[in-house]
């Protein structure tokens, strides 16, 4: 992705998983306010586990209380997030190849649920974004329309 770019992060169509660079994540939050989408930002640095995964999502996405630390629960409240303001919304999850390093199984399963989460968002014609920081050469990302 090149930061250079106008992003449209208002159509709920380009939605989905991504894979950028932290350097980026400026300019994503910049798109995504000015696309009026509540944006969600979680440190994953030393993230090496299920456990420490969901606490820290749960932080991040203000889940109310009772969210039951499961891959069930991180599901069910991604496909909602209605206590959140926003016309859609935008996670953004640094330092991601700690736990793609450290569990790979469990970062296999974060990336099934956000694909899922964006496939649930986008049946609903509502922006969904997730932006994960690895070292790897980012995917594209979905430019302004004029």
């Amino acid at each position: 992705m090149s930061a250079q770019g106008a992003l449209d992060l208002t159509q709920a169509n380009d939605g989905g998983v991504y894979f950028v660079e932290a350097a980026d994540f400026d300019a994503l939050v910049a798109a995504a306010e000015q696309g009026r989408l509540h944006v969600c930002r979680a440190d994953l640095a030393g993230c090496h586990d299920k456990g420490e995964l969901l606490r820290r999502l749960a932080a991040s996405l203000s889940v109310p209380s009772g969210f039951g630390q499961n891959w069930d629960a991180l599901l069910d409240s991604l496909r909602d997030l209605g206590w959140l303001h926003g016309t859609g919304h935008a996670l953004l999850l640094d330092h991601a190849n700690d736990l793609r390093q450290a569990a790979a199984k469990d970062f296999d399963t974060l990336l099934a649920i956000l694909h899922e989460s964006a496939r649930f968002a986008i049946d609903q014609q509502r922006p969904f974004f997730a932006f994960l920081s690895l070292p790897e050469h980012p995917m594209a990302l979905p430019s302004h329309r004029s």
